[in-house]
């Protein structure tokens, strides 16, 4: 360990906000300095074990997206590997006089893993998307060598149907508290607002005593604005017995609260302090948002007691070449680029996510929709050697799925219910696939009534569909046992089926998954159903059927983000159904999409070879460079009332009105060299947006973007595009050039990405192909100051070099 490191542990208690934290004690990151096989080395366990020939790494660390793709793999992973490997770590902690407890938190280690401190079993958390922790001080050698070692068997690897990752792929702490202690997520806030605009913060305190005799503690508690301004505080006093946890709870109150919203999110900063005999032994501080949640099943969802249409997109928690170890600075730009176009909400598509996601929702303003679990007892069908050969196996959660779903969903629960962004728990998705697993003798219907295939009707051997009742009222129970403030939830894909069953009555909001259709006969023969679209196809229509009912509050689109896994026949990576690739660009369906999202007015052009039928793709790639007088069929996506076309200036087409339903202007005309351009108008005629494109000739040169030229020297990240222009500056959106990217400086390249799902070939090296003649590369500070330079080259090109300040 390092002098700094070990100073920080010496300190006395202080108040922090440190990402991924428990609410309680001091916390060091043990991001650094780990020892990495990938192989199963059961010794390793043990602290005399030599590992001096394993992989340096630093955390997190995902070592399946370095693996080699392959088509012998399973698409569901997106080709690439699982496996077994080990991680160990060296730290010294230093004594410190009257005591203390030294607890390990990890954010997520996928999956199955095992922990050993100097030795000795921690425990096991089969669950990788969980976060968890435990408790080493009876092991610890303070002012000694200690050994951490974890184990991680992700053998199965076509667990799931999309890319997990694998590995300690988020962060982990070493947090030191006193033997009286707050709980770890021990500190519980939730506002209520009166009609005269009172806020009442009501704050549960849970202290755990450890030592063998009953303690008198006092815990106080302050509430900041963000301007620093404390309006709120109170004191309370309470018993603690020996060797129990007992919870204090405390109402804090003031007038005139400024509220959260996805317009304006405003944060409060609560200071908790844990006192015995007038001295400070413990403090936390929790962000919170004062707002309020309502539901209806005539009226929809209402925040802050204003109707509000959730336009929701789901996310996987992948980042292309990143794999499942993505930085702050990469789903900050990622949810930035969804809000502005239009986004105000994501489902945790299926699993609790890295707790930096959530932070940064309630930053931005995005609503939450936190979910646990894809499975439940059953596994569901996945293709486990390349896609759609030999018969689909059942790797998957399901095996430890009773004896630790209740756990898995408290701890989803109580990390996450401090964030304003969450307003609902969603204990399942799909799970009610018919027949995948469950089956129900409504399956013998025509099949008119559900959507999704039913793999030929009703199956008595399947498991009884009316099983899903029980485990769902169990589930919820749990849920509104740590937080009865938000509304349970789950995602049905089979809701004919479910309707059978005590399933949806178990849930206070349902979602339907792809099934607009159930939508008006569902609300009139369950009036008291609060209903929402929980996965979404991109149509116009599957919109209207929310727009156009305020008794549907929203809809989560799948998906905003390309992602891995869920692939197609090789060579794929994974799934292209995202509003954004995997480099956080926008698609033409974000583009689209912004069209119907947004309240300012829009319009993009795309453009394609014309087809023979009438359709009109919302995935037309901004180009205009065909042979000379090829047929094109033109796309507009946009808002306004009528659009017209210019070609050179000149009028083409005649203007045409917005199309309610497509939601896309099109024109069919042949290809000349030159501009493109559309014009929008509003319904009084009057010109609102334009949007043009340019004949591109060969590239020129490579145009280099980077949101900020300073990089956080403590291993902060910069997202740098690369866009081959000509010598106009036109994008070249046909470039295939092969870049090659050198880093000099204190920084060092973690991978480029193109976003191209087809292209298989090596992800780990410093060279790549572009894609619509772009690539991002992500360059990480390596904890020192000093000037960075990125240089990129490719052939035939004048190279391209940037220059950062790590600070």
């Amino acid at each position: 360990m390092n002098a700094r490191s070990a100073l920080f542990l010496g300190l006395a208690l202080l108040p922090l906000l440190a990402r991924g934290q428990l609410s309680c004690g001091v916390a060091e990151p043990l991001d650094e300095g780990w020892t990495f096989l990938l192989r199963d080395q059961p010794e390793a366990r043990q602290p005399e074990f030599d590992d001096r020939s394993w992989s340096p790494v630093n955390l997190p660390h995902d070592w399946s997206v370095q693996g080699r793709l392959s088509p012998e793999l399973a698409s569901c992973t997106g080709y690439l590997p699982g496996g077994v490997g080990w991680y160990r770590k060296q730290l010294t902690i230093p004594a410190r006089p009257g005591g203390e407890k030294v607890w390990l938190y990890f954010e997520g280690v996928y999956n199955r893993s095992e922990v050993y401190f100097n030795g000795h079993f921690l425990g096991r958390r089969p669950n990788g998307y969980v976060s968890f922790y435990y408790d080493a001080t009876p092991y610890v050698r303070f002012d000694q060598e200690n050994t951490i070692a974890v184990r991680v068997d992700h053998s199965r690897s076509a667990d799931s149907r999309w890319y997990t990752g694998s590995g300690i792929y988020r962060r982990v702490h070493l947090i030191r508290t006193g033997a009286v202690h707050l709980a770890p997520w021990g500190v519980f806030a939730r506002c209520e607002i009166t009609p005269e605009h009172i806020a009442s913060l009501v704050i549960d305190t849970e202290i755990q005593n450890s030592t063998d005799r009953e303690v008198p503690a006092e815990i106080r508690h302050e509430l900041r604005s963000a301007e620093g301004e404390v309006v709120a505080a109170a004191t309370d006093k309470v018993l603690v017995g020996a060797q129990t946890d007992r919870t204090a709870r405390v109402t804090l109150g003031w007038r005139e609260p400024r509220r959260w919203s996805v317009d304006h999110p405003y944060l409060y900063q609560l200071r908790t302090t844990l006192l015995l005999d007038g001295r400070v032994i413990d403090e936390t501080t929790t962000r919170t948002g004062v707002r309020t949640l309502a539901f209806d099943p005539a009226r929809g969802f209402m925040l802050n007691g204003t109707s509000l249409k959730l336009k929701g997109v789901c996310l996987h928690h992948d980042a292309g070449v990143l794999g499942a170890a993505v930085p702050r600075e990469v789903w900050r730009h990622r949810l930035q680029t969804l809000k502005r176009i239009g986004g105000n909400a994501v489902r945790m598509s299926h699993n609790p996510q890295a707790p930096e996601l959530y932070e940064l929702c309630d930053e931005l303003g995005l609503l939450v929709l936190d979910e646990a679990f894809d499975e439940w007892e059953f596994p569901k069908r996945k293709w486990l050697r390349g896609w759609n050969v030999g018969e689909p196996g059942f790797e998957g959660s399901y095996d430890f799925f009773e004896e630790w779903s209740a756990r898995d969903v408290a701890d989803m629960v109580r990390r996450d219910r401090n964030h304003p962004s969450v307003f609902a728990w969603s204990i399942g998705n799909e799970v009610d696939y018919p027949n995948d697993p469950y089956s129900h003798p409504i399956l013998d219907g025509d099949g008119s009534r559900i959507s999704q295939p039913m793999f030929g009707g009703y199956k008595p051997n399947q498991p009884d569909a009316r099983r899903l009742g029980a485990i769902a009222q169990r589930l919820a129970a749990e849920v509104k046992k740590h937080d009865p403030s938000r509304p349970v939830t789950a995602a049905l894909a089979g809701v004919v089926m479910s309707n059978e069953t005590d399933y949806p009555g178990a849930l206070d909001i349902v979602g339907y998954n792809y099934t607009e259709d159930r939508y008006a006969i569902d609300h009139q023969k369950y009036p008291q159903r609060v209903l929402y679209g929980s996965e979404n196809r991109h149509t116009r229509k599957a919109w209207s059927a929310v727009a156009d009912n305020a008794f549907i509050f929203g809809q989560f689109l799948w998906t905003g983000i390309d992602y891995l896994g869920e692939a197609g026949p090789w060579p794929s990576r994974g799934a292209s159904s995202g509003l954004l690739d995997l480099t956080g660009a926008v698609k033409p369906r974000g583009h689209f999409r912004e069209a119907l999202w947004s309240d300012q007015p829009v319009l993009h052009l795309g453009t394609m070879r014309q087809p023979k039928d009438d359709r009109k793709s919302i995935d037309a790639w901004p180009v205009w460079n065909y042979a000379p007088g090829t047929p094109v069929r033109v796309l507009c996506y946009t808002n306004a009332a009528t659009a017209s076309l210019r070609l050179n200036g000149q009028a083409i087409g005649e203007e045409k009105p917005y199309d309610p339903e497509t939601g896309v202007i099109a024109w069919d005309i042949p290809f000349a060299a030159g501009e493109l351009e559309a014009i929008g108008r509003d319904a009084t005629g009057a010109e609102i947006c334009r949007n043009r494109l340019r004949s591109a000739t060969a590239p020129a040169t490579m145009e280099l973007t980077c949101a900020d030229s300073v990089l956080d020297r403590h291993r902060g990240v910069a997202l740098i595009a690369l866009q081959m222009v000509d010598q106009h500056g036109v994008p070249v959106m046909d470039a295939e050039h092969e870049v090659t990217c050198s880093v000099e400086g204190p920084a060092r390249l973690l991978g480029l990405e193109a976003g191209d799902m087809r292209d298989v070939s090596d992800y780990t090296d410093a060279v790549h192909r572009v894609f619509h003649g772009r690539i991002v590369a992500y360059v990480q500070a390596t904890g020192t100051e000093g000037p960075v330079r990125v240089r990129f080259t490719a052939a035939e090109l004048p190279e391209a070099v940037i220059t950062l300040a790590a600070r």
